[in-house]
């Protein structure tokens, strides 16, 4: 079996909810306007280094969104044509900085890396892009986002799950987020980090242990309805939980067989 960090992170949040994704084959319906624009931007920021227009490509992929999911939901104030004024901005800002680098843009970017793991099973990540910020050669993850991300205390990227599995798939110390932020006067963020041996082991381990957890059935629920902090309440599968058919009909869909997760960081 294939494992991404989407399942890993899936399980360790909730087993009972990764059961439900990857197992009972629940997914939530794609309607959800700023994850479905980060999925076009990402095209539109691959296109820009391939020396092809990357407002053209952000116009086309997002319009097949608003062709295709009638009922958007969106955050806020957005709205789909101001998500598309606020992209196009940080495409323009993000050319003009010129901080990023990639030598190669058609072979270094949507890398997929394959590793396997102590049980015999594999483990897969799509890297965003591997290049260079500010003439340091990195891991490249591109990240869309309403609000500015902490850069305080200094070096607390490196505390991020994904870049240190991402480090521990290339094998490169070096990460950095890229994150376009879309508010009214946009910003791109560069957070830089360093992995270390030691994070990359516990990483590993962490790896192992879950899959041990998961090829052992064992799906416990972790209710998270202990307020003020109640991820349950904002949690997809919240109406199998509570055995409520309108809650499951208006958030998730159901797809025959197993999911196996394979392409859950794969956006195009």
């Amino acid at each position: 079996m294939t494992y991404s960090y989407t399942q890993i992170s899936q399980y360790l949040g909730c087993p009972r909810r990764y059961r439900h994704r990857y197992l009972d084959g629940w997914q939530e319906k794609d309607t959800r306007a700023p994850m479905l624009f980060g999925r076009a931007f990402e095209q539109a920021v691959a296109a820009l280094f391939r020396k092809e227009d990357p407002a053209a490509v952000l116009f086309e992929q997002w319009s097949l969104c608003k062709d295709k999911h009638l009922g958007l939901a969106y955050s806020g104030n957005d709205t789909w044509d101001r998500m598309l004024q606020q992209g196009i901005q940080l495409l323009d800002r993000f050319a003009q900085d010129g901080r990023v680098r990639i030598r190669r843009p058609r072979s270094m970017q949507q890398i997929q890396f394959n590793r396997p793991l102590a049980s015999g099973n594999q483990f897969v990540s799509y890297i965003d892009a591997i290049g260079e910020l500010d003439g340091t050669p990195c891991v490249l993850e591109w990240k869309t986002s309403s609000a500015r991300y902490p850069e305080e205390p200094a070096g607390i990227s490196a505390l991020d799950p994904q870049l240190v599995c991402y480090s521990w798939m290339t094998g490169i110390d070096e990460v950095a987020q890229v994150v376009f932020v879309r508010k009214r006067l946009v910003e791109v963020q560069y957070l830089r980090a360093t992995i270390s041996d030691d994070q990359r082991q516990e990483f590993s381990t962490l790896v192992d242990d879950t899959v041990r957890r998961i090829e052992s059935a064992l799906f416990l629920p972790h209710s998270g309805i202990r307020f003020p902090q109640n991820p349950c309440t904002t949690c997809p599968f919240l109406g199998l939980c509570l055995d409520r058919p309108e809650l499951v009909e208006a958030a998730l869909v159901r797809k025959p067989g197993v999911d196996l997760g394979l392409f859950d960081e794969l956006l195009y």
